[in-house]
This record gives C-alpha cells, sequence and structure tokens, in this order.
C-alpha cells in the first residue's frame, strides 16, 4: 500500500469526492482515504504522478509520503503529518474574529434589544449602524475566507462540502442584509422612517459572523480532539531514537540514526534507548520492553539475545551488531503497521460514506425548498431566508464521516500500546463478532517448550542415577524431549558421560554403550521389546500419559532405571484467558497433533470446550474450513507453520511475534506470548465498535431531528423556531462531541473482564452434540508412512456415512467424521482388510 498526504479536505464529502476520483484511476485496486490523519492509502499498479493528479483535478492537493526528514523541523514525513498544524492556525483565526464578533453583537444586540449606549454620532442615524455592522461582518468573512475559497472551490467542481454549506449560508446572510441596508437607505434618504425602522429587523449580519465565528470555534475544538486520537501513533514515532553511539575504527562516534547501517557494532549505556535491532554482542542488562510489548517487567539481557529499536537499556553496558535499521526495525513496522490500520476503512464506515456522498447536495436542495415553501405560504423573505440559512448551518456530513476513523484510530493506538497490532480497520471491527476461536496448542496454550515434570527411579535407584544415564543418552539427541532432559539435568550440576555406538532406532528409541553396558532410553512400547516391564510400571506409565505428560523409560543392561515424564505445560494465564473467552460467548478449541489421550489430558486442564486430536500442520485449514460452517472463526497460533490456517480463519492471530511483527498471514499480531491478550483485543474490538455505533447513531439522529427543526416543521405544532446562530452553535459541537466520544476509548480497561457480556452459546451446544454423535476415533496399529495412511483413509472414506477420515501413522490415530451412526465391528473391518490392526475405537 502507498500511502499519500491529501490537503484541503474539511468533511466526509470531501473523503467521498477524493476517493471516487482515484478509484477511477486505470490501474487503482482499492482507495481509502482518512479525513482524521489527512491520509490516503492506494493499491494498484497506477503511478505517484497519475493518483496525484486525479487528486488535483477533484480539487485537492496530495503528495507522496517517503518517510524523510522535513530539512526546517527535523520530522519525517509521517511525524509532520501527524503534527497538529491545524489548531494553531484556528486559534489565531478565532481570536480574530471573536475581537470583531464582540463589537458587532454589542452594535446589532446590546443597543437594539437592551438599550446599551453608542457614540452620540449614531443617535438616530440607522444607516451608519447597518455600515458598521456590514464593516464588521466583511473584516470576519475575510479572517475566516477558508470556508469560502474552499466552499465555492468545491462547487465549482460540483462536489459540495460542509464548506460550501457554510459559505452559502453565510453569502445568503449577509447579501439579504445587505441588499435591505441599500433600501433602507434608499428610505431614509426620502425621509420614511417608519421604513426605516423596519428594514433594521431585516439585518441578518451578526447572523453571518455569527455562522462563521461559531463555526471556527467548533472546527478548533474538533481539531484539538483529532489530534489527541493520534496520540499513540505520535507517541510510537517519538520512541525512534534521534542518534546512535558506533564504533569506528576502534573509537566511539555519535551519528544520525539514519547513518546507522547494518553490521554496525553500536554501544548503549544504562538509561539510553537502543537506536537500532541488533546482536548483543558483549555485556548484560535489563532491557525495558514496554514501549514494544506494553509488558512492564524488563527483561534480561545476555550474550547473543536480540535487542529492539525504541526500548530502553536500564542497567549494564551493552555493545551489540545492528541486524535491522530504518524501516526495517521492529519499531518501525509496529509504526508502518498502526498507520497502515489508519488508512484502511472498515464495513461499518461505508454506510456513512454512501450517506455523505449524496447529503450536501441533499442539503442545499432542501434549503432551496424550504425558502420557496416559506414564501409560498404568504411568510417575508427574511423569514423563509432564516429558516433556509439554519437548514444550511445546522447540516453536519463531518459528524458522520469522523464517527468511524476516529473510534478506529483509538481503538488501534490503544492496541499498540498494549503490543496488540491491528493490521486493518477490518480486521479491528471484525475480531469482536466472532464466535469461535481454534487455539494451536503448542507455543500458545503451553510454552512450547518440553520441561521435566517427574523423575521416577525403580529398582532401588536414586533420582540422581536416573537423571545421570539418561543425561548421558540424551545428550548427543537433538529431540526436543532430550533437551528438556538435558536441562533438567544442567540444572542439577550433572556431567554427561561420554557414550559409544549412539544410535537413533525405529519406534522411538535410543540405544547407546557406555563402559561396556548397553544403555536403552525411549517411549513404553521401545522399551517393552528390550527388557521386561511390570504391569505396575505400565499402569505408572499410562497413568501419567492421562495427565498430558510423555513417559520416558532408561534402562540399564537388562535393568530399568526409572521413568522421566516430560511435558509442554500450560502458560500461566491460558487457563484464566480460555475461560474469559468462555464467559463472552465464545466456544474454545485447541487443536493439536497430539494422540487423543495427551490432548484430552492438557484439554481438560487449560478448560477448553472442545479437543480435535491427532491434527497435522496441514490438515489445521480443513479443520478451520468445517468450523466456519457453525460461525465466524479466530485461529491463533504462533505464526510459523499455522500460515494457512491463520489465512483460511475470518482472523488469523498471531502470537508471542516478537520482532517479527509482519507475519503475513495474520490479520492481528500478539507482540507477547500471552494467551490473555487474545480476549483483550477481543473486548477492545467490541468497544470499538460499540463507540462507532454510538457515533453514527448520534450524527444520524442530530441530522434527522436537527434539518426539520431548522426548516421550521414544528413552529406550527410545537412553536419551535431556530435562529440561523444557534444552528451554527448546535453544528460546531456536533463533530465535537463524536471526536470527544471516541477519546472515551483511552480509558477502556481491555483486560477488565468484569463488564464481559454473558451470553449463552449456541454453538458450544450443537458442536458438543455433533462431536459426541458425528465422530469416531480409532487407535489403529502397523501404520508405518504416509502410503499406509492413504489405505487407511481410501478405505474408511468408501464406507456409506463417513463423510471425512483424518488418519496419522505418526500417533497411529483416526478421526472418522460421520453423517449416520456405523457400528464399530464396520470400521474395524475395513481398517483390518488393509492389513492394520485397531486396538481401541472411541
Amino acid at each position: 500500500m502507498e500511502q499519500y498526504t491529501v490537503t484541503g479536505m474539511s468533511c466526509a464529502a470531501c473523503t467521498a469526492r477524493v476517493e471516487k476520483a482515484v478509484s477511477g484511476v486505470k490501474g487503482v485496486t482499492s482507495c481509502s482515504v482518512s479525513l482524521l490523519t489527512n491520509s490516503m492509502g492506494v493499491e494498484g499498479t497506477a503511478s505517484a504522478e497519475e493518483i496525484i493528479a486525479a487528486v488535483r483535478d477533484a480539487g485537492y492537493e496530495a503528495s507522496l509520503k517517503n518517510g524523510n526528514k522535513d530539512q526546517r523541523t527535523g520530522l519525517s514525513s509521517d511525524e509532520e503529518a501527524l503534527k497538529d498544524k491545524e489548531t494553531p492556525v484556528l486559534i489565531k483565526r478565532l481570536v480574530a474574529s471573536l475581537g470583531f464578533w464582540i463589537v458587532l453583537m454589542y452594535v446589532s444586540m446590546g443597543h437594539m434589544m437592551w438599550g446599551w449606549p453608542l457614540p452620540p454620532f449614531f443617535d438616530d442615524n440607522h444607516v451608519a449602524m447597518g455600515l458598521l455592522q456590514l464593516l464588521l461582518t466583511v473584516i470576519i468573512m475575510v479572517i475566516n475566507q477558508k470556508f469560502f475559497i474552499s466552499g465555492f472551490k468545491s462547487l465549482w467542481h460540483r462536489a459540495p462540502n460542509m464548506d460550501a454549506l457554510v459559505a452559502l449560508g453565510s453569502a445568503a446572510a449577509f447579501v439579504y442584509s445587505t441588499v435591505a441596508l441599500f433600501a433602507m437607505t434608499d428610505a431614509q434618504v426620502k425621509g420614511n422612517t417608519d421604513v426605516v425602522m423596519s428594514y433594521m429587523h431585516e439585518f441578518y449580519f451578526e447572523s453571518a459572523a455569527t455562522i462563521l465565528t461559531l463555526i471556527t470555534l467548533g472546527k478548533m475544538l474538533e481539531a484539538r480532539s483529532k489530534g489527541k486520537t493520534t496520540d499513540a501513533l505520535k507517541g510510537l514515532m517519538k520512541l525512534a531514537p534521534k542518534t546512535a553511539t558506533v564504533l569506528r575504527d576502534g573509537a566511539e562516534m555519535t551519528v544520525s540514526i539514519e547513518q546507522v547501517a547494518k553490521g554496525d557494532i553500536f554501544v548503549v549505556r544504562p538509561g539510553e534507548n537502543i537506536p537500532v535491532d541488533g546482536t548483543i554482542l558483549e555485556g548484560n542488562s535489563s532491557v525495558d520492553e514496554s514501549t514494544l510489548t506494553g509488558e512492564s517487567i524488563p527483561v534480561d539481557k545476555v550474550a547473543g539475545s536480540t535487542v529492539s529499536a525504541g526500548t530502553l537499556n536500564q542497567s549494564g553496558f551493552i555493545r551489540c551488531e545492528a541486524t535491522r535499521v530504518g524501516e526495517d526495525t521492529t519499531l518501525s513496522q509496529i509504526i508502518q503497521m498502526v498507520s497502515d490500520a489508519a488508512a484502511t476503512k472498515a464495513p461499518i464506515a461505508k454506510v456513512a460514506d454512501k450517506v455523505s456522498g449524496v447529503f450536501v447536495p441533499a442539503v442545499i436542495i432542501i434549503a432551496a425548498i424550504t425558502v420557496m415553501a416559506w414564501l409560498v405560504t404568504g411568510h417575508t423573505m427574511g423569514f423563509a431566508l432564516a429558516r433556509g440559512i439554519s437548514v444550511l448551518v445546522i447540516s453536519c456530513p463531518c459528524a458522520l464521516g469522523l464517527a468511524t476513523p476516529v473510534a478506529i484510530m483509538v481503538g488501534n493506538g490503544m492496541g499498540a500500546k498494549n503490543g496488540i497490532l491491528f493490521k486493518t480497520a477490518v480486521s479491528l471491527e471484525e475480531t469482536g463478532k466472532t464466535q469461535i476461536v481454534a487455539l494451536d496448542k503448542t507455543g500458545t496454550i503451553t510454552q512450547g517448550q518440553p520441561k521435566v515434570t517427574d523423575v521416577i527411579p525403580v529398582n532401588g535407584r536414586s533420582p540422581k542415577e536416573l537423571l545421570s544415564i539418561a543425561y548421558s543418552l540424551e545428550k548427543k539427541s537433538e529431540h526436543p524431549l532430550a533437551r528438556a532432559i538435558n536441562q533438567k539435568a544442567e540444572q542439577d550440576g550433572l556431567e554427561a558421560n561420554e557414550v559409544e555406538q549412539f544410535k537413533a532406532l525405529p519406534g522411538n528409541g535410543l540405544t547407546a554403550s557406555l563402559d561396556g553396558a548397553v544403555l536403552f532410553g525411549g517411549s513404553y512400547k521401545f522399551i517393552s521389546e528390550q527388557i521386561q516391564v511390570t504391569d505396575e510400571i505400565n499402569v505408572m506409565s499410562e497413568h501419567l500419559s492421562e495427565e498430558g505428560k510423555t513417559p520416558l523409560f532408561f534402562a540399564c543392561d537388562g535393568e530399568l532405571f526409572g521413568i522421566i515424564a516430560v511435558a509442554d505445560t500450560i502458560k500461566e494465564d491460558s487457563p484464566r484467558a480460555i475461560k474469559e473467552m468462555q464467559d463472552m460467548g465464545i466456544h474454545v478449541v485447541m487443536l493439536t497433533g497430539d494422540n487423543e489421550r495427551t490432548a484430552k489430558a492438557i484439554g481438560e486442564k487449560a478448560g477448553v470446550d472442545e479437543v480435535i486430536a491427532g491434527v497435522l500442520p496441514d490438515g489445521k485449514e480443513s479443520v478451520i474450513r468445517n468450523m466456519q460452517q457453525k460461525g465466524k472463526v479466530i485461529m491463533v497460533g504462533d505464526g510459523i507453520n499455522d500460515a494457512p490456517a491463520l489465512t483460511s480463519a475470518d482472523i488469523g492471530i498471531a502470537i508471542g511475534a516478537g520482532a517479527d511483527v509482519a507475519i503475513d498471514a495474520a490479520d492481528v499480531v500478539l507482540m507477547k506470548s500471552c494467551l490473555s491478550d487474545v480476549p483483550a483485543a477481543i473486548r477492545l474490538s467490541r468497544a470499538t465498535l460499540r463507540n462507532i455505533h454510538e457515533n453514527l447513531f448520534w450524527a444520524f439522529i442530530y441530522n434527522i431531528i436537527g434539518i426539520p427543526l431548522a426548516a421550521g416543521a414544528f413552529i406550527s405544532v410545537l412553536g419551535w423556531q431556530l435562529n440561523p446562530m444557534f444552528a451554527a452553535a448546535a453544528m460546531s459541537l456536533s463533530s465535537f462531541s463524536v471526536v470527544t466520544n471516541a477519546l472515551r476509548l483511552n480509558f477502556f480497561r481491555m483486560y477488565d473482564s468484569k463488564r464481559d457480556h454473558k451470553i449463552k452459546n449456541k454453538i458450544n451446544m450443537i458442536t458438543e452434540k455433533e462431536t459426541k454423535t458425528m465422530t469416531k476415533t480409532l487407535k489403529i496399529e502397523g501404520m508405518m508412512c504416509g502410503h499406509c495412511e492413504m489405505h487407511t483413509k481410501k478405505a474408511l472414506e468408501a464406507l456409506d456415512g463417513v463423510t471425512e477420515a483424518d488418519v496419522s501413522h505418526k500417533t497411529g490415530i483416526a478421526i472418522v467424521t460421520l453423517e449416520k451412526d456405523i457400528s464399530d465391528d464396520i470400521l474395524k473391518q475395513a481398517v483390518t482388510d488393509q492389513g492394520y490392526q485397531v486396538t481401541d475405537i472411541q
């Protein structure tokens, strides 16, 4: 996506005009314009020159964002684009306007209504009073000429915007008042005093000036509030260090961050921010990474650890090698992701966009009809014109245009501050609508790093003896379970004896020779083929398996030394996070390649609603597609081997991304490896969507009630009549109220589950019923390879009533999906005919 800065836009009608113009350029596949950040995101093959030309033809200006620094301000183009340039200008305009407006109101309202004193020169000189009001109004109109330039320019391009409504309203009041002034002058020359006094009541100079002044006030309040919505993004940009201390020719040298290249050696002292991503070569320290991950506890770093730009070195002196610089750093990628999300549009915004596209022309027509209707019914031109001006001024397309983007920007910023990155506005809106969450087991629910949980010696051996021979045997193995045993032995201070004739044997087993003695290690099936294992030991092994642990047996010279159980332990926050999702009415499913017994044990500990075991990485995608038939699905995985499943799900969430924030397959990226961030993301999405609904409701209801009120529809019924000045005040506050409401999201506590809506989950009940009656799990022995899987799968799926068979030779499991009940004997016979043995059916 290429991003552009667009200037000259004032309301939602402007964004609709720019989008329409750019979308018509050949080669543009999508275009999204944000009034909030004055930015535009464009995808396609069209050149920047063609796109900029299309924007100019529509009456606006555009420039390509390039990330380079502005020479005057020292800010990058992104920072420069987000800098609040509007508010200072509007404050100056407002102060100047108020100075002349107060004098005008004193003359026009104070003297006329309450008899406030004026210089003797004005006594009975009504033409002089009229000329003074005209002069003061002209000054205020010149101060606020931007409304007229932008408004009439948009009318010229046949794409009227909010400024056009303001310009037409105030210009109409000014022209009518000027005509009345000339008529009054003529009457005074002729000495017709009664006519002169009647024309004094036809002046609307103060209305024209008040409209401009109050709307400038509203624009200033709106600009200040809009500036606050991008605080999170601006805060991220400020984290990027401006300089780095690098080693050049053995000497330390401070250079600008743009001069640091990949491979450069840089040093960071305590209390300094780390300038670029790198790897520590020397030293150790604690690094505060809360700016990137939201995690407040500092992370210990040693030689070989990675560090990220924008994080704070708290304690030690470190020397590092730069690995990612410029736009490739983690911080830069986060900023880019948040910025890209702000440049996209949520589906819910399309309603407001469609209305905004025809809103202003419709209001102009309604205003014209209002004036004619009151004239036809016999009212004066002044009265009819006041109603038409009120219609023009009270109508506010800005509130409609800002309702969605301000909430999206604040929600996105809140997520970024807590290490939750939504790639697009669509993902922020859709995440909260999920009905099913599928969790990959390894690295998502569990730590992803197996650890020793039990050391059980037998035959009079000590735990140290058992762990010692296991360490000697597993030292040469690269298996993840071996690493767990090695780590445990090293923690206990044991040393591995050097073994000979080391072999990894089929059937999950190892063997080696130690001082002439033969060592064996492996699964129950492997070890039972080598030595005699008692029933008591077998029961103990099955008990460990039921707890979700993997029992490993070790023997020496035919004697069993004992069992070491290894398990991928559940993360501390996983059960709580799963319970929170269930309380939100979400059906939680665990996907794993483990055998069913181990998977069920882990699933029970974690508290998930459903466990699907024996699923290989390439089979997760089909499981997700089946789930999508029941509702919207979120897939949560580590983003490594889960890419197909993350892509096929309605929303893919990559957990524990760390420095790899640009995971293409994911819609949402979680910087931390905490499952509690998933319900937090759902909670934030729901709160943002709720805020958008509130904004759109008030924006629509304001116009639905305000326009008829301004037109005088309630005069005959309730006697309600709206002065154009009050209409201007209402308009100026409408956009401000929408932006202020969105800013409330800054106070939303996304990790607080107390206010979660607890709803009965129908999907949960349906799935449980289907799981009990429509699937069967077969345990099969004898399958050795992929061909065995294929034959078994083909035989089972050939049976009438079997819709799918998911077979794995690695786990010895076949999960059969049925559309009607089939007896166990028929299933067993189909497998037996292929030369394999069915040991159990569940």
